[in-house]
Formats: C-alpha cells, sequence, structure tokens
C-alpha cells in the first residue's frame, strides 16, 4: 500500500472516531481517580480492549492495563503510553462533564491520553494486516506520586515479553492551539525531588523567648538559606528550581510550637549537580539545627529522572508529524522544569514524549495544566489519535 493512501486511511478512521474519542474523555473527566486508585479507568480501559477484540492484562500495579497489537510477522515491538491518574484539585469549570468526585479533577489531561490511546487501539486494531512491528498498549497508573507508576511498570516487566525497542507518549499542551505539536530532540524535562523538612524545637510561652526554640524562626531561616545556596550555587549551564509550597507550624498568636514542618520541590537537569546539592542541604539543615539548639530532620522523596528524548525518533516524530500536518502545525519546544515519568522508560529504551496543542483562545480554553479551569478544545483529539496512530506504521527501528 502507498504510504499517502494509508495515510489518508488513518486520517479517516481518525476523524471517524473523534467523537466516540470525545465521549470516553468526558466520561473519564467526570470520574477522576487517584494515583493507584484508579480502578473504575482500569475497568473502563479493560472493556473497551475487550470491544476492540485485543488481547491485555489489567492489575499491573494495581490498576494498570497492557494489551498487545500483533503484526503479521513478528519484527520487533514498540510501546505506546497513557497514564490513568487524576489530581487532587477542586474543579472549578462549569461543564456538562464536570469532575462528579469532590476535590478530584484530571487537570493535567490524563483522562485525554487515555481516550487518545483508546481510540489509537481500535485504529491499529483494524489495521493490524498493514502493522511492521507488534503494538504495546501501556496504560499507567501513578504518573502523579512518587515513585511514578512508570518505575513501577518497568519493575513488574512491561518492557518484556515481547521486548520493547522504543517507547512514546503524547501529553496536552494548552500553550498551543488545537492543531499544533510540539517536539524537542535531546534533554526536555527536569528531574524532581521532594524535600520534607520535620524542625524539632521547643514549645512554650510567646512572652518567654529566652525559655524557648522556636521551629518557626528555624524553619523561616533554613527556607531562606537553601533557596541562597541553590540559587549561587547553581551552575549556571545547569537549569535549577528549589521551591517551597507548605509550611506548618500549630502554635498560636502566644504559643510556640514544638514542631513546624516544611516541603518543598528541587528541580535539575543534571543528575551529578542533583545529587551534591541534596548533600549540601543535608550540611546547611545540620548547621542551623546545631545554631538554635533544635534538630531538622530533611527527608527526601527521589523523584523521576531528567527527561531525554533519543534525537532519532524524535527527527523521525519530526518529518512524519510535519509531512502529514504541514510544517506550520510542528513546533519546537523549549526545555521545561516540570517532571514526567515516562522520564523512566527514557532511560531503558529510546523514547520521543511530544506535546498536543490543546488549548483556543477565542473559546477562553487558556489555563495550564493542574488549574481548577484546566480544559481542552475538543478538535485536539483527532489531531493526538492520528499523531499516534501514525507512528507504529511509519516508526523505523
Amino acid at each position: 500500500m502507498a504510504t499517502h493512501e494509508l495515510i489518508e486511511i488513518l486520517r479517516s478512521e481518525a476523524r471517524d472516531i473523534a467523537i466516540s474519542v470525545r465521549e470516553w474523555r468526558e466520561y473519564l473527566h467526570q470520574n477522576p481517580e487517584p494515583s493507584f486508585h484508579e480502578n473504575n479507568t482500569m475497568e473502563f480501559v479493560s472493556a473497551k480492549l475487550s470491544e476492540f477484540g485485543i488481547e491485555h492484562n489489567k492489575g499491573y500495579c494495581g490498576t494498570g492495563v497492557v494489551g498487545l497489537i500483533k503484526a503479521p510477522n513478528y519484527n520487533g515491538t514498540i510501546g505506546l503510553r497513557a497514564d490513568l491518574d487524576a489530581l487532587p484539585i477542586q474543579e472549578r469549570n462549569e461543564v456538562s462533564y464536570k469532575s462528579q468526585i469532590d476535590g478530584w479533577m484530571h487537570a493535567c489531561g490524563h483522562d485525554v491520553h487515555t481516550s487518545i490511546l483508546l481510540g489509537t487501539a481500535s485504529i491499529l486494531q483494524k489495521n493490524r494486516d498493514k502493522l511492521k512491528k507488534d503494538v504495546k498498549l501501556i496504560f499507567q497508573p501513578g504518573e502523579e506520586m512518587n515513585p511514578g507508576g512508570a518505575s513501577l511498570m518497568i519493575k513488574e516487566g512491561v518492557l518484556e515479553n515481547p521486548t520493547v525497542e522504543a517507547m512514546f507518549a503524547l501529553h496536552v499542551y494548552p500553550e498551543f492551539e488545537a492543531g499544533l505539536i510540539g517536539l524537542k530532540s535531546g534533554l526536555y524535562m527536569a528531574s524532581s525531588d521532594e524535600i520534607h523538612l520535620e524542625i524539632i524545637g521547643k514549645g512554650g510561652h510567646g512572652a518567654l523567648p529566652n525559655r524557648c526554640v522556636n521551629p518557626l524562626i528555624m524553619g523561616a531561616e533554613l527556607v531562606l538559606a537553601l533557596t541562597t545556596y541553590i540559587s549561587t550555587h547553581s551552575p549556571k549551564e545547569i537549569p535549577t528550581v528549589i521551591n517551597f509550597g507548605r509550611f506548618e507550624a500549630l502554635g498560636s498568636t502566644n504559643v510556640v510550637p514544638e514542631n513546624a514542618s516544611i516541603k518543598g520541590t528541587f528541580r535539575t537537569m543534571k543528575e551529578d549537580w542533583r545529587e551534591k546539592a541534596f548533600q549540601e542541604m543535608e550540611k546547611i539543615s545540620n548547621e542551623i539545627a546545631r545554631k538554635y539548639s533544635g534538630k531538622v530532620n530533611l527527608k527526601r522523596s527521589k523523584g523521576y529522572p531528567n527527561l531525554q528524548n533519543d534525537a532519532i525518533l524524535t527527527s523521525q516524530l519530526q518529518g512524519l508529524f510535519s509531512g502529514v500536518f504541514g510544517d506550520k502545525n510542528v513546533k519546537d519546544l523549549d526545555l521545561r522544569m516540570t517532571a514526567e515519568d515516562f522520564a523512566f522508560y527514557a532511560e531503558k529504551v529510546p523514547s520521543c514524549f511530544y506535546r498536543l496543542g490543546v488549548g483556543n483562545k477565542e473559546r477562553g480554553v487558556i489555563h495550564s495544566v493542574h488549574h481548577p479551569n484546566f480544559d481542552i478544545d475538543p478538535n485536539s483529539l483527532e489531531v493526538g489519535v492520528l499523531a499516534m496512530s501514525l507512528i507504529p506504521f511509519f516508526y523505523e527501528s
């Protein structure tokens, strides 16, 4: 079959299934579930794959689903991944498909990713006689929570039996208008670690500071000291972020509490600096604890590594998407200090993580991910399905 003919078949089928994909997305949006508790989502995905006649297993890491579409002749396997979990955010959109689960929302677009991969799965299954390689469909739980579902899926053997030689995934990108696709070769996203600081002082009456060791004062100095160290000692060529989002101490106007806790994030683009920075944070914490005769426990929850897009795969997709969607609709991406557990796959096999434009300024679809008003232009779903459906037919090892 000629290349042009195959592309037109896929374009037509993406158009035909777009209505269903929108319905699936809206259902999933109404029914968000926390990381590693995506039970209803797992059953929904499993039911759809069964409907399509796709061999699959569920229960990976508790709530993951893995399907396999076999090519006529085995010549290797590639993987396509979507994530399933939602975020603890109260949705503010007033739409027919608004979240029905109080305090939870698909504010990062994982409902979109899952629906697009289901639409892609249906198209690939219909056209499996044309596939050059097997396609493993990976519906992964827990992207939003350390240690990341990707790391656990890998431990459970998702890249084996059959061996996956390349991985691909997309992510919604409201900064681009619907119809656009973004790629970046090489280093793209930061590593991410959580910082948990427990500060132990000595409580007492606020009017008697000489009898107290105030954990708030220790904490305030600690936040400033850590922030100053990172800002002044980070290598200039290595993008780095440290930030703190929670400071809790349950005292009162005249009550100095015994304890305080601080939580933050540390992100960077180079592993050796990442490790050195935490060694220095530990030293600073101990110095401040000694200064005040208190105690500081610094705990690091190690998160995701840097995300590196394979140069060859990214170039392949750049050419493929430019040919199908037009050069003007395929954009270059900048480095991002956000993190993504797809990076665990990219550590193991050549991978490409690309962005799908979902914004629409005219309709007010402008809010970033993790915002209570995040939404998408539904016209982006057809583009997403077509883009992902193209990959297995035109990937070259």
